[in-house]
C-alpha cells in the first residue's frame, strides 16, 4: 500500500497481455498526486472503459502507480465535497485499523463470509 509507504501516485498504468502473446498498455495522469482508493479506482475503470476489451482472453493484468513521489510533498486540496470527505476519513481510520491488528482486519464486506 503507497500509503503506508508515504507515496503518491501521479500516473496509473494498466498492463494486460492476451493470449497468443500480445500486450496492450495505457497510462492515464491524476489531475494531482494521490493515494486515496477512490482516485486511484476511478482512474482504473476509466483505463479498463479505454481498453474496450470484448471477447479477448486475458492472461495477465498489471495495476501500477506511476511517478511517485513523497505523500508529504502532495498539497491537500480543501473539498467542498461531503461525501469525498467521508470517505478520505474513513480511509485513514481503515489504514490504522490494518497497521493494528494486521491487512486482513477490515475490508470489503464482500470478501467476508457470512457468520452462521
Amino acid at each position: 500500500m503507497r500509503r503506508r509507504r508515504g507515496q503518491a501516485a501521479r500516473a496509473v498504468t494498466l498492463t494486460l497481455r492476451f493470449a497468443g502473446g500480445t500486450s496492450w498498455e495505457k497510462t492515464r495522469r491524476l489531475p494531482a498526486p494521490s493515494a486515496h482508493d477512490d482516485d486511484l479506482r476511478v482512474l482504473a475503470y476509466q483505463l479498463m472503459d479505454a481498453a474496450a476489451l470484448q471477447r479477448g482472453r486475458l492472461t495477465g493484468l498489471a495495476l501500477k502507480g506511476e511517478d511517485l513521489l513523497d505523500a508529504g510533498r502532495v498539497a491537500e486540496q480543501i473539498s467542498l465535497d461531503a461525501v469525498r470527505e467521508t470517505r478520505l476519513v474513513a480511509e485513514n481510520a481503515m489504514d490504522r485499523i490494518r497497521d493494528r491488528f494486521g491487512a486482513r482486519a477490515i475490508g470489503p464486506a464482500t470478501l467476508y463470509r457470512r457468520a452462521s
